[in-house]
């Protein structure tokens, strides 16, 4: 027997051992799991292997990514329905019940290997189902040392502790096997691993590519605003798809902002280091395509700053340049995977769409766009025409994109970005992604309807020829 049979046979048989479980029993399996990537001691050695392991992020960042996220996931199914009886309508005769989705396949990514872990677990256990963990080849220790203390939690609860289990060592043809073979997948990493999933013939989740652009208006509150950007953008440097990549700035606005971002030890480069750091960042590869060097994903902007030839204080925690126009075309507008920022401006709120939406249609369609501002006009245009998944409001980005105490996005660390992105779905994907549900129809007096109560507005409108099958036009 193969490893990946293995490991389905153990899955489908812990699987179906908790296929009965109550409400009670499941949520103490997900609230067993959950503390096992939330309690401190565990979670400070996770925080540690991963950077020691991967070279991405920081200690501190990491720590704080367990504690929001994984209790975020913890939080979001306390109380929830997923067991038996969901909804019930009586006036339609409509219920619903949850059923499990089975087996699912899930790819860890190697910039967040081991909260990412605890947050599907929660959201996929909250079903009944199991799950086998795919880690990054960069991750694999600290990917399996958070699955190893989420199985010792399961054993200490009398669960079985094949729900969750992880093929550390899987090559690209057995996680094409894996994906095959499950019921589910489930993909956070990068875009071929993602392509694969939606490939395998398996219903899959999957994420597009993340490139967040945030606008700061006329009207905000810059000191507030600049502090959030810099926090989020800083954050576990950068790992996050949701991490701010380009601000748009109001022209009138510029200086004040360039102000405090050199007050959050934000360093400005000059034009001159500009071209440093592009030529550093980008890189051509062996198949003669321009990439972002692996040299400076997820690291500190002073080591991102020596490595480029450029001198920067001690204590600068990002790099920023100022973008050339037009802003699709400059290299800086791309999501960069580090704490380094972009800052294009404008004169009008159509410019500021306009520019938002021409950077994310080349890179990061559908995937989240953010804005600061108290003025509902501008909030209501972005959300009427913004072709983007997410859009939020006066936060940081990093945090409130996947649910943070802030807001009620569900808490997750895969965000669908629609047909936009090449997803299935523009949903933050959570524990209500790992259902079957199955509807009830009861029967209900007929309803009764005519051609006058269903057309009868739209032939006085447009004019009583349609029905002869006339031309006719409805402006």
């Amino acid at each position: 027997m193969s490893r990946v049979d293995e490991l389905i046979q153990a899955g489908r048989k812990a699987q179906q051992q908790v296929a009965g479980y109550t409400q009670k029993q499941i949520d103490d399996v997900c609230l067993a799991v959950g503390w096992a990537l939330y309690n401190d001691d565990n979670v400070h050695a996770l925080a540690k292997l991963a950077v020691e392991e991967t070279g991405y992020g920081n200690y501190e960042s990491k720590v704080t990514k367990h504690k929001r996220k994984v209790g975020g996931a913890v939080e979001d199914i306390i109380g929830k329905t997923s067991v038996g009886l969901i909804e019930r309508n009586e006036e339609t005769g409509i219920s619903k019940y949850a059923k499990p989705v089975g087996l699912v396949c899930a790819i860890l990514p190697a910039t967040n290997p081991t909260a990412t872990a605890g947050t599907k677990a929660v959201a996929i256990l909250k079903g009944r189902n199991a799950v086998i963990f795919r880690p990054s080849s960069r991750a694999r220790k600290a990917s399996s040392m958070a699955v190893e203390y989420m199985r010792e939690a399961l054993r200490r609860i009398g669960a079985p502790a094949d729900l969750v289990q992880i093929y550390s060592d899987a090559d690209i043809p057995t996680t094409g096997e894996l994906m095959q073979k499950c019921d589910l997948v489930v993909a956070t990493g990068g875009g071929p691993m993602v392509r694969a999933a939606y490939s395998s013939g398996t219903p899959s989740y999957g994420v597009g590519v993340g490139n967040a652009v945030c606008i700061i208006a006329d009207d905000a509150d810059v000191k507030e605003a600049v502090a959030m950007i810099a926090s989020s953008k800083t954050f576990d440097y950068a790992t996050s798809c949701s991490s701010e990549n380009s601000i748009i700035v109001q022209r009138g606005i510029l200086d004040e902002v360039l102000d405090e971002i050199r007050a959050n030890k934000g360093y400005i480069c000059s034009p001159e280091e500009k071209a440093k750091l592009r030529k550093w960042m980008w890189q051509v590869n062996d198949k003669g395509k321009l990439k972002i060097n692996g040299k400076v994903v997820a690291q500190s902007a002073t080591r991102i700053a020596a490595d480029a030839g450029i001198k920067v204080p001690a204590d600068t925690s990002m790099l920023v340049v100022m973008g050339d126009e037009p802003a699709v075309e400059d290299k800086f507008a791309d999501e960069k995977l580090s704490p380094v920022l972009t800052v294009f401006t404008y004169d009008g709120f159509d410019e500021a769409l306009a520019k938002i939406a021409s950077i994310t249609d080349r890179y990061g369609r559908g995937h989240s766009m953010g804005i600061h501002t108290y003025r509902t006009d501008y909030i209501e245009r972005m959300g009427q025409t913004m072709l983007t998944s997410r859009i939020t409001v006066r936060q940081p980005m990093a945090a409130a994109n996947g649910g943070h105490a802030m807001n009620y996005m569900p808490p997750t660390a895969t965000l669908g970005c629609g047909t936009w992105g090449k997803n299935s779905t523009t949903e933050n994907i959570h524990y209500k992604h790992f259902l079957n549900v199955t509807w009830v129809n009861e029967p209900r007096p007929a309803r009764e309807f005519s051609e006058d109560a269903i057309w009868g507005d739209f032939f006085e409108r447009i004019g009583h020829s349609v029905r002869e099958g006339d031309s006719y036009e409805t402006v």
